[in-house]
């Protein structure tokens, strides 16, 4: 039969290994925001990118509507 003693150290070494865990499943996911973070940043500049490019092709269209409006006009 374990002591008092015993048994707190135990609960003790059991409470270090679980923050021991903790902690490296905290730091693991640290990382994994810190990823998807610049991951989204990547893509929030090809998303901004090729809006930019959506409304010069609008503007060409549109360039190109009024000469042929123009022509038929």
């Amino acid at each position: 039969m374990q002591t008092t003693f015993e048994q707190l150290n135990d609960k003790i070494d059991a409470m270090l290994s679980r923050y021991e865990s903790m902690k490296n499943e905290n730091e693991a996911l640290r990382h994994e925001l810190l990823n998807l973070k610049a991951e989204s940043e990547a893509k929030d500049g090809v998303i901004s990118k090729l809006e930019e490019e959506n409304t010069m092709k609008d503007m060409e269209i549109e360039d190109i509507v009024k000469k042929i409006e123009s022509a038929l006009g």
